[in-house]
């Protein structure tokens, strides 16, 4: 009975602490990620988006649940939500860039990918152009943001 009490003291300690671990890599992310992409903007278009660490939404009802942020590469990986009106559940890159001299618009997305099975597909199936955002994003110009 001793050691049952033990094993599950010790296994407890491990279960906390590699949750504590997850949380804090979760914070170590947000603070990673520039403030210059989380918030409310709308594009070229007029289309209205929020972004935050975990959610991409084009309103009124699309959204991208965000899996991984490469910020070195300066792409992010999603999932579709279930509710989507297209591509539920599957996969989307969406690469992003800062723009420099095209005020109001401070920077621009492309989704890369957007009906990937799986994201390490998503991640790997195309690369957006950032030297030509006119037309790197498979022909048609990145969509361009500024605060809402």
């Amino acid at each position: 009975m001793i050691r049952f009490a033990i094993v599950l003291i010790i296994f407890s300690s491990f279960t906390i602490g590699q949750q504590d671990a997850k949380s804090n890599s979760h914070a170590v992310l947000k603070d990673t990620i520039p403030a210059m992409f989380l918030g409310d903007f709308k594009d070229d278009y007029g289309i209205a988006y929020t972004l935050t660490d975990s959610l991409f939404t084009q309103h009124p009802g699309i959204k991208y649940h965000i899996i991984k942020w490469n910020l070195k590469d300066n792409y992010f990986i999603a999932k579709n939500d279930a509710a989507n009106p297209s591509e539920q559940n599957l996969y989307s890159r969406i690469d992003f860039m800062q723009f420099t001299g095209m005020e109001p618009f401070k920077w621009g997305f492309c989704l890369t990918v957007y009906d990937a099975p799986t994201d390490s597909i998503a991640e790997t199936k195309a690369v957006a152009d950032r030297q030509n955002p006119r037309k790197g994003c498979g022909g048609f110009p990145f969509s361009r943001m500024k605060r809402n």
